[in-house]
């Protein structure tokens, strides 16, 4: 029988990484590096977190997407680690 996932502490992780990736991916764009995929990473993360006040050009935006897509990632891998646990039981 396989062993089940504490749920809460698989979504941190999650949204640690998610969050990691998105701060990363705005101080790339904000310095210039790879400049064809940050402005298509920019346009991706604007269309979902653009409302919220993340524009992805500036200082603001690395502490907002971070924050956004940490509680993203907490809920979508909280949620997968749910399904494993249900399914493995």
């Amino acid at each position: 029988m396989a062993e089940k996932l504490n749920a809460v502490k698989f979504g941190l992780a999650g949204g640690v990484v998610t969050a990691i990736c998105v701060a990363l991916t705005t101080i790339m764009g904000i310095f210039g590096f790879f400049p064809e995929y940050t402005a298509l990473s920019f346009e991706w993360l604007e269309s979902i977190y653009g409302f919220l006040g993340y524009s992805g050009a500036n200082w603001l935006s690395v502490i907002l997407g971070a924050l956004y897509s940490f509680v993203d990632g907490f809920i979508f891998v909280w949620i997968f680690a749910l399904i494993y646990n249900k399914l493995v039981s």
